[in-house]
């Protein structure tokens, strides 16, 4: 049996973007960097959420906001100039929102 699971908390880089398919799903992108607790390093992270977590989360998400996520990954595939290209981004199937302002402490999970 195989397994493809991905936890991580981490902080938006910038905004996320929101977009439509073809058939109308919501896909929202955005990258989170993560910092590795025992050395100075970072790690950035391209993700994507779908369908109504991403239109209900769309709002609430903001460069440095801190998220966790719980996904799987998957290897994007296309061709450009002729050259084969991939990249391996994050799936979610949930995020929670974490850190939220003072004015407002409770916590949303999708």
């Amino acid at each position: 049996m195989d397994i493809n699971s991905v936890i991580e908390i981490g902080r938006l880089t910038r905004d996320p973007e929101l977009s439509y398919t073809s058939g109308g799903v919501a896909v929202m992108e955005f990258t989170i960097a993560v910092n590795h607790m025992k050395k100075e390093e970072v790690s950035f992270f391209n993700c994507k959420a779908f369908g109504k977590t991403a239109e209900n989360l769309k709002p609430y998400m903001s460069k440095g906001k801190q998220v966790g996520i719980d996904g799987y990954l998957k290897q994007d595939r296309w061709e450009k100039d002729g050259k084969k290209e991939s990249r391996v981004i994050i799936n979610c199937e949930s995020i929670e929102l974490l850190g939220g302002s003072s004015e407002n402490k409770e916590q949303a999970y999708y």
